[in-house]
């Protein structure tokens, strides 16, 4: 996602593709322009009632006249406040309603693509798009546009009255037509330019304090308060500076526009006025005239205003498109094979990988392995290993660029990817938890599952007792990510998650390495249980993980140096044996 302005070409690319989700509602439109032209009407026609007013009802002295002139102008303004409440109503329905399809759609669309994408796009920035973009866009949608609409209508409608009422008069305001045009299009390609950085600026200032913020505890345990004060001060400077000069070009733009308009009606009221002096046009035609020409003035004031806006939405239906074509390079492919069914065999097959972010190094290379089904191994090495790796290519967060995973004969790459993922449960070092209930985050696999199997996964997790214990029991919130819970604590929940997934294979990432010596007891208990007739994948340093394992391969910087049982591999791999002797230092 590129911060800098875009082509014209690819704005109004963006500008249709937003437009398109205004389509499936076109009766709302219809009703919107009905409403707009209606109360655009009613607004014309009240210069032609004060023309009457003032040339029959002052003028004749006629208390009748003037009575019904004054009747006919209070039913123009009752039609006008209906009209106005139709075309408000339907117009913010259309913003509010186009603007939650758009969200939705890109969200779904996020929470599809591949984690590759997250990693080189802020997570915190996209947030900000779909929020602070969002609201810009739907301001358009549901205001800006309308009154731009209105605005045009009133300003073509005002020229025409103003010909109709005097044709000599109307070529003063002509003539400075182009010198309004002139200032719109000069500043307009300026504000154009600043509302994309001022958009992007914005974005960054909300990520970063999304990102402080989700990290409070140590940014306050290393006391870098005043660090990010200052940082996050800059930024914000940094926003405002952008944001200043695009508020200047706008203000610029404004302000020249009034002052040729309100010169051209001040000329034009000069000249008028001797024309009435002189008997050529009545005082009603030229009140109307005035009427109509401060229609037209504020009406071209008005569209200059409201371009600075449609531009800055330009530039965040840019941002938001962008986020719905990025293309998602992890798919299920169009005719996937079908797994019958799945006793947990893997074959690795030459695999060499390297994560995008760092292309020229391999995480993973040339690695070959055959996991028996049912088996369990242990993968072990150095932190930079490729252990970890191993786990997103499994799962199909990344493609390889050469080798193969094959999961009971068939390329993982021709599974369907949601029944590719439903073969595994991940219990990962960090467990991730949501904000909600423990009984919601415990269901996150199988959201159908009863209480009675909830409660059952929960025992075998040990968390059945400490869950008890808290004043809600099951129906405890959690904070965002698990606050308030233990460390050990929060390793059972996501065991527990995985015993209740009931998937065939087991991946875990040092599940048991937040566990105090009692809890890693109990709950190594409840993982043999869990493994006895699933393939189980160990990432681990504790040792007694280690030596349970059927098999143990040791790997080095994305290569297998050795495959084998822990007594085997204690007497013929140096690295392994230097690992765990410095486990048995450590325990």
């Amino acid at each position: 996602m590129s911060n800098h302005p875009q082509p014209k070409r690819t704005r109004w690319q963006a500008i249709k593709m937003a437009a398109t989700f205004v389509v499936p509602y076109h009766r709302q439109v219809f009703y919107s322009l009905l409403a707009l032209f209606f109360t655009a009407a009613i607004t014309l026609s009240i210069g032609q009632g004060i023309r009457l007013l003032i040339d029959q009802g002052f003028a004749t002295q006629s208390k009748d006249l003037l009575t019904q002139y004054v009747a006919v102008f209070l039913l123009l303004v009752i039609a006008l406040a209906v009209g106005t409440f139709t075309r408000y109503y339907w117009v913010t329905w259309l913003g509010e309603r186009v603007i939650a399809d758009i969200r939705r759609q890109v969200f779904n669309h996020l929470i599809h693509l591949h984690p590759g994408f997250f990693e080189q796009n802020r997570s915190l920035e996209i947030q900000s798009r779909l929020t602070a973009d969002m609201t810009l866009l739907q301001s358009v949608i549901g205001s800006s546009i309308s009154f731009a609409l209105r605005n045009f209508i009133m300003m073509v409608g005002g020229i025409i009255w103003l010909f109709i009422t005097n044709a000599k008069l109307t070529a003063i305001v002509i003539i400075c037509v182009p010198l309004v045009v002139t200032p719109i299009l000069i500043f307009g390609r300026r504000v154009r330019g600043l509302s994309r950085q001022s958009q992007d600026a914005i974005a960054t200032v909300g990520a970063y304090v999304g990102e402080v913020l989700g990290q409070i505890k140590t940014v306050q345990a290393y006391n870098h308060q005043a660090i990010d004060q200052r940082n996050f001060h800059d930024q914000v400077e940094e926003a405002f500076a952008v944001a200043k000069r695009r508020i200047t070009q706008r203000a610029l733009l404004v302000t020249v526009v009034i002052m040729l308009v309100l010169g051209a009606v001040g000329l034009m009221l000069w000249v008028g006025g001797i024309d009435v002096i002189e008997g050529r046009i009545s005082g009603g035609e030229l009140a109307a005239f005035v009427f109509y020409s401060v229609i037209v003035g504020s009406a071209v004031a008005s569209i200059s205003e409201v371009i600075g806006e449609l531009q800055r939405a330009a530039g965040a239906a840019e941002r938001t498109m962008e986020l719905l074509q990025a293309p998602n390079q992890i798919q299920s492919p169009a005719q996937p094979d079908v797994l019958s069914t799945v006793s947990g065999t893997i074959d690795i097959e030459h695999l060499c990988f390297a994560y995008p972010s760092r292309p020229d190094v391999l995480a993973i290379n040339d690695l070959s392995l055959h996991i028996r089904a049912g088996e369990t191994l242990a993968l072990v090495g150095p932190s930079g290993a490729g252990k970890s790796t191993l786990f997103d290519l499994l799962l199909r967060f990344f493609d390889c660029q050469s080798g193969a995973i094959k999961l009971e004969g068939m390329d993982i790459r021709q599974l369907d990817l949601f029944a590719l993922r439903q073969c595994f449960a991940l219990v990962s070092q960090n467990p991730a938890l949501f904000y909600g209930s423990i009984r919601d985050n415990l269901r996150y696999a199988r959201p159908e599952a009863s209480d009675a199997t909830v409660e059952a996964a929960a025992k075998a997790a040990y968390a059945h007792e400490f869950i008890s214990e808290l004043p809600q029991g099951y129906q405890t919130l959690l904070g965002d990510a698990g606050l308030g819970l233990s460390g050990g604590q929060k390793q059972r929940l996501a065991i527990a998650r995985a015993i209740l997934a009931d998937a065939p294979i087991l991946l875990l990432d040092e599940a048991t390495s937040a566990l105090d010596s009692q809890s890693e007891f109990w709950v190594q208990q409840a993982l043999q249980q869990l493994m006895a007739h699933r393939t189980t994948l160990v990432i681990a340093h504790r040792l007694a993980t280690v030596t349970s394992a059927d098999r143990i391969a040791v790997l080095d910087h994305g290569r297998l140096q050795a495959l084998g049982t822990h007594a085997e591999l204690m007497q013929s791999c140096p690295l392994y044996s230097q690992l765990a002797a410095l486990q048995f230092q450590l325990t």
